[in-house]
């Protein structure tokens, strides 16, 4: 059997449509194409319907591939996985060089974990802490408001004004440091967040490591003037404002809490997070 799992509320509640759009252009590749809203699936008895030789094909973006992930690596499946990307980030898609459809069996398995909150979640792209996390949780309250915000627009505004920079304190492989004034601490597994922000470009997926970046300055006008330069990954020569730490256990925590978000999800009020690769 083939299977196409959607998420209706993605890509700002074009889940829907977008899904009968995958539906049509994949009818060619999967024979009996079965649609199946992935919010509402009972995923533990899901798995005892599936076979070696199924095929199942997830339909959306980051946010809807992060649900699946979790979901099967407490109930694994025996069928073959592919991703065709509809959502608005498509972050992991980014990182592949890929542009609509794929197998991701060899990236959907033994993933980073984020510890956050007393609660714990695996992530396939980075864990996002500071200004990109506090634009999440705007975008997210606008969203409920059906009120849609860029991301990145929110992103620059908080950035010109209004965001206060925390001071922190990381810990990577028992090594720990302190910075003041810090704007961003991301971990990435890929290299991409934001929808094609390459925050992480020396970040390599499936290379058994994670990469911390923290973006701190005094000077909120010299990180405004860097800031295009993440687009294309530039940004981490400035040596002055940008630390980029690699390593497999890392413990991130501010003075005052802040917005997390993970492959997009966000949680709001963390004081710290902690992300583990084995």
């Amino acid at each position: 059997m083939n299977y196409l799992l959607y998420n209706p509320i993605s890509c700002n509640g074009r889940g829907m449509r977008l899904k009968d759009k995958a539906l049509k252009k994949l009818k060619d590749k999967f024979d009996n194409l079965i649609a199946i809203n992935q919010l509402t699936l009972d995923f533990e008895s899901f798995k005892d319907k599936i076979f070696e030789g199924d095929n199942v094909i997830v339909c959306g973006g980051d946010g809807t591939l992060n649900h699946f992930v979790n979901m099967i690596n407490k109930y694994p499946i025996k069928a073959k996985c592919f991703m065709y990307a509809l959502g608005t980030g498509n972050d992991f898609f980014n990182d592949l060089n890929e542009k609509e459809f794929t197998p991701i069996d060899k990236y959907i398995y033994n993933l980073p974990k984020l510890k956050v909150n007393n609660s714990e979640y695996l992530f396939i792209n980075n864990v996002g802490y500071g200004l990109d996390g506090e634009t999440c949780r705007i975008c997210d309250e606008s969203k409920k408001n059906k009120r849609k915000k860029n991301y990145r627009l929110v992103a620059l505004k908080l950035l010109l004004k209004s965001y206060k920079p925390r001071n922190c304190k990381i810990c990577v492989d028992g090594i720990t440091k302190e910075f003041e004034n810090v704007f961003i601490a991301p971990t990435m597994h890929g290299r991409y967040y934001g929808g094609g922000m390459m925050v992480a470009p020396d970040q390599i997926r499936g290379s058994h490591e994670l990469t911390l970046v923290i973006v701190h300055s005094k000077s909120r006008l010299k990180v405004i003037t860097h800031f295009p330069k993440i687009f294309k990954g530039k940004h981490t020569k400035y040596k002055d404002i940008v630390e980029v730490i690699k390593g497999k256990n890392i413990k991130v925590s501010f003075d005052v809490p802040c917005a997390l978000q993970y492959d997009g999800e966000t949680i709001n009020n963390v004081f710290e997070y902690e992300c583990t690769i084995e």
